[in-house]
């Protein structure tokens, strides 16, 4: 149960770090270490159980990108395990976490709420495999609250009276975490508590959309937050939009930068053989050695690589996602 003083932590700074720290000491396998290769090429004995391997892909950017970006990496996929690969673009975060619940997708990468979303509806039927590394080798990446620059607004006090968009409800950047720390930070979170309105863009691209179109004031998006900051940071939402030419972050200004959060997971479903989520392990571990433009495209950018992970990274997530669930009955 999250406690009075676990969250009071979380507004201090002080919540997540003891749980990334122990995840990063583990001796995990990592895209750096000098073993890392590429599974060889061939059908496996598992592809008898796992006949096709669908690919779930949250929402929060245009299917048309969606599918672009992952193109390469789907056609790899298949020539590598021999199998028919298919990708799931869902409309929102909901719909991919659905597709785990039914069993209509074998993978996903999922941000850390999500995991524990999916982790909490099917009663432990989905497990992390790898996260993404940062340039500085850390699993870790922030929530940004975002502005246009010419709106006056400098810091997160000039927010009152003002709107902002959350990303997705199942979004731990987007809405879980910043949601939290500003609650605990005494900045009340629903409509017409500090932010005259809030509401839900309908993903990460669509909130710094509806932000340089002056439809809200402010929204939250996800950022490595390593790396130059005119150019989108290293990697994340600001990121691929600069690549994309859909944004100039001269137009932006951040005001407001959480604390470090868990990378979210490639998840697989847990009961599929340990054969296969091992090699689905492998290819993600040497993906960006092997393909490194396919892997820059997955992850919006580029960090290390990946770092093979365990559930009990994700614990306090899961305990953050109960307590939001029972806040939302109390509202009800």
């Amino acid at each position: 149960m999250i406690t009075r003083r676990t969250l009071a932590g979380l507004a201090a700074g002080a919540l997540l770090t003891p749980g990334l720290a122990a995840a990063q000491q583990q001796a995990m396998r990592r895209t750096l270490d000098a073993s890392t290769a590429m599974p060889e090429a061939g059908r496996r004995p598992w592809a008898e159980q796992v006949p096709q391997l669908r690919v779930g892909l949250l929402g929060g950017e245009n299917e048309a990108d969606r599918l672009g970006r992952f193109g390469a990496y789907r056609e790899l996929l298949e020539r590598t395990f021999g199998v028919p690969t298919r990708l799931f673009p869902a409309s929102d975060y909901a719909g991919v976490l659905q597709a785990f619940s039914a069993g209509q997708i074998e993978v996903a990468s999922l941000g850390a709420s999500g995991y524990a979303g999916a982790w909490l509806d099917t009663n432990g039927g989905v497990e992390p495999l790898v996260v993404a590394e940062e340039n500085d080798g850390s699993i870790a990446y922030v929530a940004v609250m975002v502005v246009r620059a010419d709106s006056g607004i400098t810091n997160l006090e000039q927010m009152r009276g003002k709107s902002l968009a959350w990303a997705d409800p199942n979004s731990t950047s987007g809405y879980l975490i910043p949601r939290f720390a500003l609650r605990r930070a005494g900045i009340g979170v629903e409509s017409g508590q500090y932010f005259t309105r809030t509401g839900f863009a309908g993903g990460h691209e669509q909130g710094v959309v509806a932000v340089l179109q002056r439809q809200y004031d402010g929204a939250v998006t996800w950022a490595s937050g390593q790396g130059d900051a005119a150019q989108g940071y290293s990697r994340g939402n600001l990121r691929a939009m600069v690549e994309k030419g859909m944004l100039n972050m001269s137009d932006l200004r951040v005001i407001w930068t959480s604390d470090p959060i868990p990378n979210g997971p490639l998840t697989a479903r847990s009961a599929l053989p340990a054969a296969f989520k091992e090699d689905i392990k492998r290819f993600h571990l040497a993906l960006p050695k092997a393909h490194p433009d396919i892997y820059r495209q997955v992850e919006r950018g580029g960090g290390t690589g990946y770092r093979e992970v365990n559930h009990q990274t994700f614990d306090l997530i899961v305990e953050l996602r109960r307590e939001e669930a029972a806040a939302r009955r109390r509202r009800s």
